[in-house]
C-alpha cells in the first residue's frame, strides 16, 4: 500500500474515532461526500471542528479558514491530498 492510500485509511480511522461513528474504514469510500444531506457519515459542523483539531494534533496542520476547511473536507481523497501536502 502506498503512502497516500495508507493516509486515506488513517484519516478514515481518525474520523471514525474522533466523531464516534459506527462504520468501519472499509465502509467509507474515498470519493463519497463527508458532509451534507447525502453523506453516509452524517457529519456536521461540530464534527468538522473535532476533525480539524484531531488533524492539527496528529499531523501538525492548523486549519482556521472555514471555507477552505469545507473544501478540504469534501471527501477522503481531498482531505488526504491536503494533509499529504501540508503535514509537518
Amino acid at each position: 500500500m502506498d503512502n497516500l492510500e495508507q493516509l486515506k485509511t488513517d484519516l478514515k480511522l481518525l474520523i471514525i474515532d474522533t466523531c464516534e461513528k459506527e462504520q468501519s474504514a472499509d465502509e467509507i469510500s474515498n470519493e463519497e461526500v463527508l458532509f451534507g444531506e447525502e453523506a453516509q457519515l452524517e457529519l456536521d459542523s461540530m464534527d468538522a471542528l473535532q476533525i480539524s483539531m484531531a488533524i492539527s494534533s496528529t499531523y501538525g496542520i492548523k486549519m482556521t479558514d472555514s471555507k477552505k476547511l469545507r473544501n478540504v473536507m469534501e471527501s477522503i481523497n481531498t482531505l488526504a491530498l491536503f494533509v499529504s501536502k501540508n503535514k509537518k
